[in-house]
């Protein structure tokens, strides 16, 4: 598995020639409720990026994973300590201009791989997205979970929209970083069965709005290790079925 932060010049230089896909993680750093980290997305971006890359070498593509992005616009977990948004036209710009700089460098096969759900900022990648297409000409591919044909693929939770910080994430952090879990608060913490997608949509500006005082819906408590690598290994057939439809050929 390569990293492009680990590469130096030289090394990234050669790579580019190989024609890689080039997995740009995309997270946030916001409030997931009191037993999981605040990196939390960028957490499961990352451990997504790396799992796909292994799945896609070994399918003969070449991959190298971008650093990544963890600042997103996160107006909903605004009210919890450290939560940091951005506005949204500072996350379109980012994520298009960083794609943008990898495709000025050569490196034309870009997939955005992201955790972080918020309405706002699934919007901000999907401008990115079109804003390379208009200056560079060429398309950068969002594997993105929300879209019907991903999500119906994915947990009872996930599709009943509560999944901010439950069971989905809690077992995707337990799979991968799961030192990072306050398990004891986790195993104490009460069912919040609250479609938070159905609250935004109904107005509701906040987590604590939604009736989510603590940052977190669904039920944590029932998060597992083998729930988690399922998941991961649906996630992983997404990407690996994007770049696919977009490169066909390593």
């Amino acid at each position: 598995m390569r990293r492009l932060g680990e590469l130096t010049w030289r090394e990234a230089d050669e790579l580019k020639a190989r024609r890689p896909i080039v997995l740009v993680p995309i997270g946030s750093t916001e409030a997931h409720g009191p037993h999981l980290p605040l990196a939390t997305d960028a957490i499961l971006s990352d451990e997504l990026a790396a799992r796909a890359a292994a799945a896609l070498d070994a399918a003969g593509y070449t991959t190298v994973i971008a650093p990544t992005l963890s600042y997103a616009i996160t107006h909903y977990a605004a009210e919890f300590t450290g939560t940091i948004s951005i506005a949204p036209e500072t996350a379109t710009a980012l994520v298009a201009d960083v794609c943008g700089a990898l495709v000025a460098q050569g490196f034309v096969r870009v997939c955005l791989v992201n955790s972080h759900l918020e309405p706002a900022h699934v919007a901000s990648l999907k401008e990115a997205c079109a804003r390379v297409q208009a200056q560079h000409g060429v398309a950068v591919v969002f594997a993105d979970q929300l879209e019907k044909r991903w999500a119906r693929t994915l947990t009872d939770e996930f599709k009943r929209g509560a999944c901010h910080a439950g069971s989905y994430e809690t077992s995707l952090v337990l799979a991968s970083r799961p030192e990072l879990v306050r398990d004891e608060v986790r195993r104490g913490l009460l069912v919040k069965p609250i479609d938070l997608a159905r609250a935004m949509r109904e107005g509701k500006r906040t987590f604590g709005e939604a009736g989510a005082p603590e940052a977190y819906f669904g039920d944590p408590a029932a998060a597992t290790v083998e729930e988690g690598n399922d998941i991961y290994a649906r996630l992983v057939t997404m990407v690996i079925e994007e770049v696919r439809a977009a490169w066909p050929a390593p």
